[in-house]
């Protein structure tokens, strides 16, 4: 079996749990009786453990090349939470058992790329066509996870979660194992260019908590029905994989700096218009198309800056910091500040708020073009 066909489909597994976790997820938890503030605070909580989490697993990793292993672990502590969740009795069960699993299973997904990017032997840009599977993934899910909801309960959303969390069990089991490296120093990890490639990806998974905590609930709250919401998410997520297609063509026309740039300035554009104008169809189908840019192309940019940042021998500790200052912690201040924010002044402030986080996003890639990245 190839080793591209092994990757393509452990990211279309692991995407499918993502995609029901981001679409369903919230308004499971709101039928379960969370508020707005909580069920930011549980789904803040795999942010804040790819916080410190990631980076101790991608030194374990890097230390004793058991990267497949710890996948491995990441994705049954997954899938026992999904299979654990229906019997938690409340708000603070919940938490804890999504903070613990989070823990656990934080450095699966930034350890699968340091894999993936280390497989591809320096050609970057093969790295769309392998990682779009992922984004089908999201898409496949959203789009039946809407349909199903049009006649279904949102109770069953932890089991079909439970069925993508085992699978990806099976597949982490045939990724290719790595062997032991000896430690080399970590280049210019503390240098003002990887600091800038840290912030901006810290601003940019911040400015979309809004997005992926409380669309759903937004666009359910002006009118939208289930499929309706489910082929949103799954256009957003259409738009991407078409980036992830054409990723060697930008890569080779395009500073990765300029590509950063456009990403954030677009992402502006896309959050003020989802927060003030989803009343209109059109506007939010054109502000869906955009996450061809603020997730598509600014996440496959920043991973490949990153790589050039980090040694060799150190690979999944470069994607694990990544993972933890953009995923983890930007992603956890993003979610807990949309939900106070949408609490204080409803989804037009929250919205705001992201919009603001994807501007200083382009002043980091700015400095970043200036370094000739």
């Amino acid at each position: 079996m190839p080793v591209s066909f092994r990757l393509g489909a452990f990211y279309f597994l692991f995407f499918v749990t993502a995609g029901l976790m981001v679409a369903y997820v919230p308004p499971y938890l709101a039928t379960r009786g969370l508020s707005v503030s909580e069920i930011a605070w549980v789904l803040a909580a795999p942010q804040l453990a790819r916080v410190l989490a990631p980076g101790a697993w991608g030194a374990l990793a890097d230390r004793t090349g058991a990267l497949r292993a710890i996948v491995v672990f990441g994705c049954i502590a997954n899938a026992l939470c999904f299979a654990l969740l229906p019997s938690m009795p409340g708000f603070v069960a919940m938490l804890a058992l999504m903070g613990i699993t989070s823990l656990a299973a934080a450095a699966a997904l930034p350890l699968v790329e340091a894999i993936t990017l280390s497989a591809l032997a320096g050609e970057p840009g093969r790295y769309g066509p392998i990682r779009l599977w992922g984004s089908i993934g999201f898409m496949a899910a959203v789009m039946a996870g809407g349909v199903w909801l049009e006649s279904h309960s949102v109770l069953f959303v932890p089991y079909a979660m439970l069925a993508s969390a085992l699978g990806t069990v099976v597949i982490a089991g045939l990724l290719p194992p790595a062997r032991p490296r000896p430690q080399r120093e970590v280049r210019a990890l503390l240098g003002r260019t990887a600091l800038a490639v840290l912030a901006s990806g810290f601003c940019m998974a911040a400015a979309h908590g809004t997005l992926y905590a409380f669309f759903t609930l937004h666009l359910q709250r002006l009118g939208y029905g289930s499929a309706l919401i489910g082929f949103l998410w799954m256009l957003g997520v259409a738009a991407e994989v078409a980036v992830f297609v054409f990723l060697p063509v930008l890569f080779r026309r395009y500073l990765l700096s300029t590509l950063l740039m456009a990403s954030a300035a677009l992402g502006v554009v896309r959050f003020l218009a989802i927060g003030w104008m989803a009343d209109s169809l059109l506007l939010l189908v054109a502000a869906q198309i955009l996450h061809a840019a603020t997730f598509g192309s600014f996440h496959a940019a920043a991973v490949a800056a990153v790589q050039r940042l980090f040694s060799p021998h150190a690979e999944a500790r470069g994607q694990s910091l990544f993972s933890s200052m953009a995923y983890g912690a930007g992603g956890a201040f993003g979610a807990v500040s949309a939900g106070w924010a949408w609490e204080l002044a409803g989804p037009g402030f929250a919205f705001s708020l992201s919009a603001l986080a994807a501007g200083v996003g382009v002043f980091l890639a700015y400095s970043l073009k200036r370094a000739g990245l």
